[in-house]
C-alpha cells in the first residue's frame, strides 16, 4: 500500500506513470427499481428495455478483472446490484483476479429474499476462496419512516429496510465477515429530517454509517435538478451527527473505527467544498481510483462519468492498461489536477485524504479522540422543512412513483453495443420491462 502510495503521488506530479488503482467501482448495471426523486437511473431501461444487453457480459468482466489486476476496494455498484443474477460469480471472479481486502455492495432493499439468496452465495464463495475478507452490504437510508418512501419513490420501503436488516442480521449470526452499513443520500429533499434518521441509527446500530451529500452529476442523469443542499445546511444538518459520533464510536476498533474516522473528516471536507467551490485537498481520481461502467467505459470517477471517459474496454480488447496510460487520461488527469473540477465525492475523497499528510493526521486524531470533531463547530440548529424539500420530479405521474416493482427486474447480460452510454433524452413513455 506504502509503494502504491508514493506512486500516486509521483504520477500526480507527473513525474511517474500511474501504476494500478487501489479502489476500483464497478457498476454492474443501470437497472433499479427505485423511483428515487434525486437520480433517474432507473429510467434508463424503462425508455430502452434491450440496452442492458449491452452491459458486460461474464466473459467480458473475467478478462477486465484480469488486465486490471490487484486492487484494495472493490466497491459495487449500480442501479440496484442485486438485480444482476450473475452478481454472484461477478464477486467470484473478482475474487480470483482482483483479490480485494474490502467488498462493498450497495442496496435500495426493495428486494429483501432476493438479497438474502444472493448475498448468501456470495458469502459462501468469499468464504471459500478468501476467508476472512470483509463484506460490507448498505442499505439506504434517506428518511425515517414516510420520509424514505417518498424521497426514494417506493411507497413501503422503508419497512423493506427494516426487513432487509433482519435478514442482514441472521447472515451475520453465519458470517461474521459481513458488515452491515447504513447510508444516507443528503439533499434538499430529505436536510429536514435528519435528525430522526440519526436517532434510528443510534436504536439499530449498524457496523457503519455514512451520510453523504447529495451530487449532480450525469451518470444519475440528475443535472440541473437542485438537489444539493448549501454549506450552512448541510453544516448544521450533520452536525447533530457530529455531536453523536463519540457514543457511535464508542466499541468499535480496527476498520470499523477507522472507517468511522475518516468519514468524521469527510464532513469537514464537504462543508469546505461546498462552500468555497473547490479542491480543499488535491483530488487523485483516475490515479488512485476507477469506475467501469455497466457498458466498459472506463472513468475517472461517477461525476466526471460520460464527460470525461478515457475510454471503452470493449474498444481496446480489453487491455485496461492500454486505457489508464493513453493520452486521453493523461488530459483528464491533468483537468483533474489542474482544479477544474471539484466535488465532495465520498468514495474518492477517502483516497484524497489518504494521501494527504495534514489531512491524515486529523483522521487519527477523529479515531483516538472522536468529540474533537464536535468542537469549534456551529451548533446544530434544526433545518426548516420547505422549499425543495417537498418539491416532486417534473413530468413524474403519480401512479409512476406509486409502481412499486412487485417482481424484480432481473438483468440479464449479452449485447454487444460498444460503448453505450444510456443516456436517456427524456423520460421514457415505455412501461419498465420485466422478467422472472
Amino acid at each position: 500500500m506504502l509503494a502504491r502510495c508514493l506512486n500516486f503521488r509521483l504520477a500526480w506530479h507527473g513525474l511517474a506513470r500511474p501504476g494500478s488503482p487501489i479502489n476500483l467501482t464497478y457498476s454492474v448495471t443501470n437497472a433499479c427499481h427505485s423511483r428515487c426523486k434525486s437520480c433517474d437511473i432507473y429510467l434508463v431501461y424503462r425508455k430502452d428495455p434491450t440496452l442492458h444487453r449491452s452491459e458486460l457480459t461474464l466473459e467480458e468482466v473475467e478478462r477486465t478483472f484480469r488486465s486490471i489486476g490487484r486492487i484494495f476496494f472493490f466497491n459495487i455498484s449500480g442501479g440496484e446490484p442485486f438485480l444482476r443474477r450473475d452478481l454472484p460469480d461477478i464477486v467470484e471472479l473478482a475474487l480470483r483476479h482482483l483479490r480485494p481486502r474490502v467488498i462493498h455492495i450497495p442496496t435500495n432493499a426493495i428486494s429483501p429474499r432476493l438479497i438474502e439468496e444472493r448475498l448468501g452465495d456470495i458469502l459462501a464463495r468469499v468464504e471459500r476462496l478468501a476467508p476472512g475478507t470483509p463484506v460490507t452490504v448498505k442499505p439506504s437510508l434517506d428518511g425515517y419512516g414516510k420520509l424514505h418512501d417518498e424521497v426514494r419513490g417506493v411507497p413501503g420501503n422503508f419497512a423493506l429496510v427494516e426487513e432487509t436488516l433482519g435478514v442482514l442480521r441472521t447472515l451475520q449470526a453465519r458470517h461474521p465477515n459481513l458488515k452491515i452499513g447504513l447510508g444516507t443520500v443528503v439533499s434538499t429533499l430529505n436536510v429536514h429530517g435528519l435528525r430522526e434518521v440519526f436517532d434510528y441509527v443510534e436504536r439499530v446500530k449498524p457496523d457503519t454509517y455514512i451520510n453523504e451529500v447529495a451530487e449532480e452529476r450525469t451518470e444519475m442523469f440528475n443535472v440541473g435538478r437542485g438537489i444539493t443542499p448549501d454549506a450552512d445546511t448541510y453544516e448544521r444538518a450533520v452536525g447533530v451527527f457530529r455531536e453523536r459520533m463519540p457514543r457511535f464510536m464508542a466499541g468499535k476498533a480496527g476498520l470499523s473505527r477507522l472507517t468511522l474516522a475518516f468519514r468524521l473528516f469527510y464532513y469537514d471536507i464537504v462543508v469546505r467544498i461546498l462552500r468555497e467551490r473547490r479542491q480543499v485537498i488535491p483530488c487523485y481520481g483516475g490515479i488512485s481510483n476507477v469506475h467501469v461502467s455497466p457498458y466498459g467505459d472506463v472513468w475517472p470517477c461517477c461525476v466526471l462519468g460520460y464527460e470525461k471517459s478515457l475510454g471503452n474496454l470493449r474498444d481496446s480488447g480489453f487491455d485496461f492498461w492500454s486505457i489508464w496510460r493513453s493520452q486521453r487520461a493523461a488530459e483528464v488527469r491533468n483537468y483533474i489536477k489542474d482544479g477544474k473540477c471539484a466535488c465532495p465525492l465520498a468514495n474518492q475523497s477517502y483516497a484524497n485524504i489518504l494521501l494527504h499528510v495534514r489531512s491524515m493526521f486529523r483522521v487519527g486524531l477523529r479515531y483516538f479522540f472522536p468529540g474533537t470533531a464536535t468542537r469549534g463547530k456551529a451548533a446544530a440548529a434544526p433545518v426548516a422543512a420547505d422549499g425543495p424539500s417537498t418539491a416532486t420530479l417534473p413530468g413524474l405521474e403519480t401512479a409512476e412513483v406509486r409502481a412499486r416493482a412487485e417482481v424484480p427486474l432481473e438483468v440479464r447480460t449479452g449485447g454487444d453495443l460498444r460503448g453505450a452510454a444510456g443516456r436517456p433524452a427524456g423520460r421514457p413513455e415505455t412501461a419498465l420491462s420485466r422478467s422472472v
